[in-house]
This record gives structure tokens, sequence and C-alpha cells, in this order.
């Protein structure tokens, strides 16, 4: 496992290495999505755990404790999250390890969870209510924040009013504002920075990513995000939709939509979001965030749809988003969201 600090988190790291020496119970790690935060977490997991660690508080990846922590094996490290993130391995160590092939089979079959459940957070009792291995600090990683459920993060909470000793939680997120006010009271907050647009573009070039400037553009600015779209390979769909977009109509949509049904829902949504925001920012600073290489054909559009109708189909798509995780039928959603942006022109 590599324990990487990106260019643009240095000043970061150094800020944070300063309080080693008065270190929080609890930090909360937030920023943009795609700028690293959780490799920067790890990183700094690792040099908590360390035995010998450099100067400037990287671990030194030479030691024991950096060998157990390279193969996720270190007995004073947990990561929490999602089993969606972990390859869709649901297994429950609440089950009964010796329970029949039925039951076997259909804990197998379940959909792997998009939160982070309260059994997570319950395992961690024995975690901490034991003694660490190395005479040293415990570390519990936690990411992102955002996927605990209402209950989950209750249940986490009482673990951080009354924290153990020598334990420390790194928790990460995307989105400060879906997580309890409570839970944000008893970390301290860290922002890592989105690089400017100069540095992420020299790291992409770095990766050998090509059409590096209209990925990261997409990605509003987060390189780790466009190296992952760019790597993805595919833009046809994307290009499909941003083509309709462009020239909207009722036809046009229609043909989208059942093109694009497979396409996950959420995807679209987050284009169609982008789109209007840059046609709203286009038509008020004459600047255009995500689609530059589209600004002309965004202009024009602004030209034809009033301000007001505008702001309500940015609140429309924010409302569709909310949603789009689990539309009861693909095709009818991506319909009707394409139909309500076309008759904005019609």
């Amino acid at each position: 496992m590599a324990m990487t600090i990106y260019p643009w988190q240095q000043d970061a790291w150094q800020q944070l290495h300063a309080l080693r020496g008065r270190l929080p119970h609890a930090i909360l790690l937030h920023g943009n999505r795609g700028v690293g935060k959780t490799d920067f977490a790890e990183a700094y997991a690792a040099s908590l755990l360390c035995e010998s660690p450099l100067a400037d508080g990287r671990a030194c990846g030479s030691c024991l404790s950096c060998g157990w922590f390279g193969h996720y094996a270190h007995p004073d490290y947990r990561r929490v999250r999602p089993e969606i993130l972990d390859g869709g391995d649901v297994a429950d160590d609440s089950e009964d390890v010796d329970a029949g092939d039925e039951k076997k089979t259909a804990k197998s079959s379940k959909t792997p969870s998009k939160e982070i459940r309260i059994e997570q957070i319950r395992a961690l009792a024995d975690f901490m209510n034991i003694s660490t291995h190395r005479s040293g600090k415990r570390v519990v990683l936690l990411y992102p924040a955002e996927a605990l459920n209402t209950i989950s993060a209750n249940a986490l909470l009482k673990t951080l009013e009354e924290p153990p000793p020598d334990t420390v939680f790194l928790m990460v997120s995307n989105s400060l504002d879906r997580l309890l006010p409570t839970i944000l009271s008893r970390c301290r907050q860290f922002a890592l920075p989105t690089p400017s647009t100069a540095v992420a573009l020299a790291w992409l070039a770095q990766q050998q990513v090509r059409d590096g400037d209209m990925w990261l553009a997409e990605q509003g600015g987060a390189p780790l995000a466009a190296r992952e779209l760019a790597q993805a390979g595919s833009h046809d769909h994307q290009d499909e939709l941003l083509g309709m977009l462009a020239r909207p109509s009722v036809e046009a949509a229609l043909k989208v939509a059942e093109k694009l049904q497979k396409t996950p829902v959420v995807e679209l949504v987050v284009c169609l979001q982008r789109w209007l925001h840059d046609m709203f920012s286009v038509k008020l600073s004459g600047k255009v965030r995500y689609y530059p290489r589209r600004r002309d054909e965004l202009i024009a559009l602004g030209a034809r749809v009033a301000l007001p109708d505008l702001l309500k189909a940015i609140d429309l798509t924010r409302e569709r988003r909310a949603i789009a995780q689990h539309p009861l039928a693909a095709r009818l959603f991506i319909e009707d969201m394409l139909l309500d942006y076309s008759h904005l022109f019609s």
C-alpha cells in the first residue's frame, strides 16, 4: 500500500504534523471529492503508528509497524468504510461461521451496503477495549463520514464523547453539511486544498493523462477524479448527453434517454447539474468552469433562457440528484429530466 502525499498537500502535511504534540482525539479531514483526502489520511495513520518516523513526520516505510500497515494487517489500525468499497464483501462478524449453506448463500447474495452500518461501529468496541500491541497509538480511519447513517452516527458520537486513551479517529468527508452537528463539534476540522490548475495539470501530465485540461475541468479541478475518469476510457455516454444538452429538443431528449437508460443515473444528473451551473455562470459573469470547450454553445443557450427559469431548473435538478441513486424506472427518470430541460428553450 502506497502512503501517498500529493504535491499540493505538502503545506497541509506540515500543519498537521505541527499538531503532534497536542494531537486531538478526532480529526476530520474535509475538502472536494477527488483531491486525495483518503490517501493523505492513510499516510497520516501510518505516520502515527510508525516506530521510526522521519524528521517531517512521515512513516519510515521499513519498520515492523510500517510492514504491517502496508498489508492492512496492523493490529492497532482499523478502517471503517461502506461494504461496497470492499469489493462487495458483505461478511457480518455477528454471523455464525458454522451456519448452513442456505444461510451463507443468502448472505453472499446480499447487496453491498453504501452506508457505514451500526454493526461496524459496534465492532470497534472490542478493538478499543484492549491494550495496544506495540505500546503506541491506536488509529481508526473512517470514510466517507457522510456514509454514516443516523443510527451509526449516534453510536460513533458516544465514542467520540468519551474517547479511549491513545486512540485517534481520522475521518474523511466530501460534504460537511451532511454530517451531524454533534459529530462536527467533537472533531478538529482540517481542510485539504484543491490544487491550482497549473499544479493539477502538471501532475496529470506526469500520470500520462491525455487531454488533462478537459478531464480536470469536468471534475471541478480535482486531479484524482480527473485521472480516474480518463483511465475509465470511454467518454461516449457523456458526449451523447452533452450533444443533446447543446441542441435541446423533445425528439433528442427521448432518443438520448433510450440510449443512456443503462448508464448510472447519478452520472447523468451530475453532468446536467454541471452544465446548468456553467450556463448560469456564463450568463452572469462570462465564466465557464466544467465545459470550457463548449463555451460558445453555453453562451448561445444562456441567451435563450430567462434567469428565473434557469434557477428553477437548477433547483429541480438538485432535487433529482437527491433521489438519483434509486430511481423507480431509469429510462422514465432520464426522459422526464431531459424533457424538462428541453422545455426551457421551447
